[in-house]
Parts: structure tokens; C-alpha cells; sequence
């Protein structure tokens, strides 16, 4: 039988996750373009997600999120950049960015444009600092 102890740290988790998905669903309805959200540990393991696909979806772009903050880590260390604070990876479709949310997680969005670029970043910024508060 659980304690009274696990019960409340079980309900603490779900109200915090609960948060995260607020955050990212909050920012996908500011910004269409924006096709899906993730919050993702540093090495790759998915916290929360509000994306248009899949439970492996969420697997696939955590992955691709550790193999791509590993090497963008190594660019800045050995350029001597400072610490990364952001990726961004621009293709044919969209853009694929990574965002710095504290010590322990990244915040990953997929676009459809890149037409509004800078608001994207404002409001991916915004909703990493809460993350990096909650997580």
C-alpha cells in the first residue's frame, strides 16, 4: 500500500506535468505555425509533448534532440561561445528549435514557417524560463 507520502509526491508530478502541457498548448495556440512543442530532458528522454503525431513521434524527436544539443555543446565549447542557449535548424518544410529550460531540459518546436521567426523565439523564450521554474 502506498503512503500518504508517495500519494502526494505521485499528485505533485501530475500537477506539474499538467503545467508543462498548459505551457506548450498555450504557445501552440499563440502561434500557428508552431506544429508541436516538447519538453525534453538534456539526454533525450521526453518530459511532456503537445505535438501533431505520435507517442514515437515524441520518442524520435527527444532523440533527435540529445544527438543534436550533443554536438551543438561541442561547437560552442570548442569555439569558445560561451554556453548554448539556442539551436536552430532551418530546412525546406520549417524549423526545427532547441531552447535551453534550466539544468535539466531543453524545450524543442517544430514549424510549419519560419515567417515569424522572431515571435517564435519570444514565445518559446517566455515558455522555457516557466518550464525551467516548474521542471
Amino acid at each position: 500500500m502506498a503512503s500518504e507520502f508517495e500519494v502526494e509526491e505521485d499528485e505533485e508530478l501530475e500537477d506539474r506535468l499538467t503545467q508543462i502541457e498548459n505551457i506548450l498548448r498555450r504557445v501552440i495556440q499563440r502561434i500557428p505555425v508552431i506544429e508541436g512543442l516538447a519538453s525534453v530532458t538534456r539526454d533525450g528522454l521526453p518530459i511532456a509533448s503537445v505535438l501533431n503525431s505520435s507517442a514515437s513521434e515524441e520518442d524520435r524527436v527527444s532523440a533527435m534532440t540529445a544527438a543534436t544539443l550533443a554536438l551543438a555543446e561541442r561547437v560552442v565549447l570548442e569555439l569558445d561561445r560561451g554556453t548554448l542557449e539556442q539551436v536552430i535548424i532551418k530546412g525546406s518544410k520549417g524549423l526545427c528549435l532547441v531552447m535551453d529550460s534550466g539544468p535539466h531540459a531543453v524545450l524543442v518546436g517544430v514549424t510549419s514557417s519560419d515567417s515569424q521567426l522572431g515571435l517564435i523565439l519570444l514565445e518559446m523564450k517566455r515558455a522555457a524560463a516557466r518550464l525551467a521554474e516548474i521542471i
